[in-house]
């Protein structure tokens, strides 16, 4: 009989990267409890606003990964995965993206313009599609994400679009902590 190797479960966390009271970090926690293998993209601190570096960065964890990965992205961390699927050749189980900002269209006040997200390597944002199963969710009063124009990202990168409701930014401010819907969506894959 041969054993199948479980997934390692990678988040990839927006630009607010690592936060005890995420939803990401509670569903880290709670595969950890269960015995699965858990990375979380590490925080960097030199160039964290490059886009390249953040891929860069995304690409070290993934690479030093054995076996199946799926990938769990939340806001900017959608693009950081949207990005570096393009250039990568490593198979991937499949990535839920939750999310993702809309950063083709302005973004309200107190976020980055649209010449310093290009500058940053951010946009264009790609819209090939991606070289992996995926799923994105969006929300339908997402402040930075339109979604409309996030249901056409996901058609793009050919995801199956899940519609959260009105959940906010998906963030704890939104109220979540503790998401659900997540692990269910992961066990998809």
């Amino acid at each position: 009989m041969t054993s199948r190797k479980l997934p390692t479960v990678v988040i990839v966390p927006g630009l607010r990267d690592h936060m005890p009271d995420h939803w990401q970090t509670l569903l880290a926690e709670r595969i950890q409890e269960m015995g699965g293998a858990v990375h979380i993209v590490p925080q960097i601190d030199q160039d964290k606003r490059l886009c390249s570096a953040r891929v860069a960065n995304l690409d070290r964890v993934v690479s030093g990964i054995d076996g199946p990965i799926i990938l769990v992205a939340h806001s900017v961390g959608v693009l950081i995965t949207v990005h570096w699927a393009q250039q990568t050749k490593r198979e991937i189980k499949g990535a839920l993206l939750a999310a993702p900002p809309d950063y083709d269209t302005p973004l309200p006040a107190g976020y980055s313009d649209p010449q310093t997200l290009a500058t940053n390597g951010w946009t264009p944002v790609p819209r090939e599609r991606l070289p992996f199963p995926s799923i994105v969710v969006g929300s339908r009063n997402d402040p930075i994400g339109k979604f409309e124009r996030i249901r056409e990202l996901a058609q793009a990168w050919g995801s199956r679009f899940v519609d959260a409701g009105e959940v906010g930014h998906l963030s704890p401010a939104d109220g979540y902590g503790t998401w659900p819907m997540a692990e269910a969506l992961i066990r998809e894959f």
